[in-house]
């Protein structure tokens, strides 16, 4: 071979082995990258599969299907407020705050917390607009409620409150821009339920249900306008049943709330509760609320209790109830105070209208009610109930007991709206009087004898009695709501009634007491000048000595 064939020999060979080793390294750089690659990968999420998004597909949901139902039964409902020119005289601000219904068989009370704790859903005549309790009721206003179509002629079902002092109401119903207007059928203020009617046929009533089937816990859904939004759907349950709300001052007698945690505010005013299957078991009424806004308790009027208002509206255009003239007060104290009368259960009788059912028959304050036509009365709310839903013109049959003894008396039902003229006014002490004999009695409380001269300052026409000079704080007497200027007529303890006729009577009452004893006084309280006295029976259990 010669030199030159060695010479391109070696060249090619040196060339191979390159090319071999640049092959080589190009092939294991890339296994390594692709193994840092994966290795990379994996270790962010070892075993994952990546995710898909299926097709769509209509879900099955009870609340959406009740919310379709009812769609075309619930309405907004506006309403404006023009008041009446008035040039005769200078218009007096009124409260937007509902007054309260007279103290008939109904009880009192000065406990005003819960009072402050309800708001109502505020506005003008609505529950919804811009203006809020306390403002003049001659100022124009205008406001959003809700209803619920119960008949399809037109009748519609709502609060009073959102309809009260409207000089216009329109009904808007879901997917119908057009605005009806409404005219006002009857209202039944008590129970704060009114029915409005539209020119509109054909439409679709909601269904009724039974509230007394409800269950602590059930699905409560609440539709209507909060706000103004109209058709907003919220759900809850049933937090409670039978509730009876105090309202300036007074138990709400009439109205037993089932009580819902479903989101309700201003504007549900009117508004359907519903069950489960879309039943209407409510008519959302009022809140609790310390904001006026949602807070997780709502109230409705049960619809068992709004059929009977809504079928008396459209037969007679208003709610008749029965009454027998009679008041009471239901306290702490009413277990003590029946106990010193010698009773375990019943109402008390503190008062009798005058002229009224009741005083016709013969019952007299003091008097113990323990049946009507046969049947026990645990308390006043039972006798209320009784006797508002007996038909006017009506005999009841009282059993009372009266000086330890037990008898019946017979009673024409009359008519509520016609028994009571009204209420005394609030309550003031007497002027201090000239300082004349007193006693310190043991459970904090000082008596004087009344003067003649201390009867004509204070219009104090009894001819017994002992002036409450002084009530001790903390004491017995603070306990049972004892004021001073209080005059005190009599004493009952251990089923005996004692007569006050002066300091020796208390004297010797005093004597007799025992701790554990259940004692009940007779007093009688100024209403304020010129407005008479009213009569009061505090009771409590005597305190064991200190």
């Amino acid at each position: 071979m010669s030199f030159l064939n060695k010479v391109r020999q070696q060249k090619y060979l040196s060339f191979t082995v390159i090319l071999f080793t640049l092959s080589i390294g190009i092939l294991i750089g890339t296994v390594l990258n692709s193994g840092v690659k994966a290795g990379g990968q994996s270790s962010a999420a070892p075993g994952a599969t990546p995710l898909t998004v299926p097709q769509p597909v209509q879900l099955q949901n009870s609340f959406s299907a009740l919310a379709k139902m009812l769609e075309p039964s619930v309405v907004n409902i506006s309403t404006e407020y023009v008041p009446a020119k008035d040039t005769s005289r200078k218009a007096q601000p009124k409260s937007r705050r509902r007054l309260p219904d007279p103290d008939e068989e109904g009880q009192g009370g000065d406990d005003n917390s819960m009072q402050q704790f309800m708001q109502r859903f505020f506005g003008g005549p609505g529950g919804g607009g811009n203006m809020p309790f306390g403002h003049a009721e001659e100022q124009p206003s205008a406001s959003l409620g809700s209803g619920v179509v119960v008949d399809k002629n037109g009748y519609i079902l709502t609060n009073n409150h959102v309809v009260e002092k409207a000089t216009r109401m329109k009904v808007k119903f879901n997917n119908d821009d057009k605005e009806y207007d409404a005219k006002l059928v009857g209202t039944d203020p008590v129970t704060d339920l009114a029915v409005i009617h539209v020119e509109r046929t054909n439409l679709v009533p909601a269904k009724i249900g039974n509230s007394d089937a409800i269950q602590v816990g059930d699905w409560a859904v609440a539709i209507g306008s909060p706000f103004g939004f109209q058709a907003t759907v919220t759900a809850g349950i049933i937090s409670a049943k039978q509730r009876r709300i105090p309202e300036d001052g007074q138990n709400s007698s009439f109205q037993p709330f089932l009580q819902t945690d479903a989101a309700i505010n201003p504007g549900n005013s009117g508004g359907p509760l519903l069950n489960i299957n879309g039943e209407v078991i409510g008519i959302n009424t009022m809140i609790a609320s310390r904001s006026g806004g949602y807070q997780g308790i709502g109230f409705a009027m049960p619809i068992n209790t709004a059929v009977t208002v809504y079928n008396e509206i459209i037969k007679n255009g208003h709610v008749t109830r029965g009454s027998i003239g009679i008041s009471f007060r239901e306290t702490p104290d009413t277990k003590d105070l029946l106990k010193a009368y010698g009773a375990k259960n019943g109402v008390f009788v503190q008062d009798v209208t005058s002229g009224g059912p009741a005083e016709k028959a013969g019952v007299k304050v003091e008097d113990i009610i323990l049946a009507v036509n046969g049947k026990d009365i645990k308390d006043g709310q039972e006798l209320i109930d009784t006797v508002s839903a007996t038909p006017v013109g009506s005999m009841v049959k009282l059993k009372i007991l009266r000086d330890r003894s037990e008898k019946t008396i017979e009673v024409a039902v009359g008519d509520r709206s016609k028994v009571h003229a009204g209420v005394l006014a609030g309550n003031k002490e007497p002027k201090e009087q000239e300082s004349t004999s007193s006693t310190q009695a043991r459970l904090g409380i000082t008596f004087r004898n009344l003067t003649e001269g201390m009867r004509a300052n204070t219009g104090y026409k009894g001819k017994g009695g002992v002036l409450v000079d002084a009530v001790e704080p903390g004491s017995f007497a603070e306990d049972i709501g004892l004021l001073k200027g209080d005059v005190v007529e009599s004493i009952t303890a251990n089923n005996e009634r004692i007569p006050i006729n002066g300091l020796d009577d208390i004297k010797n009452i005093q004597s007799k007491m025992k701790a554990g004893d259940s004692i009940a006084l007779k007093v009688m309280r100024s209403a304020g000048t010129g407005a008479g006295w009213q009569s009061l029976f505090l009771a409590g259990t005597v305190p064991a000595a200190q």
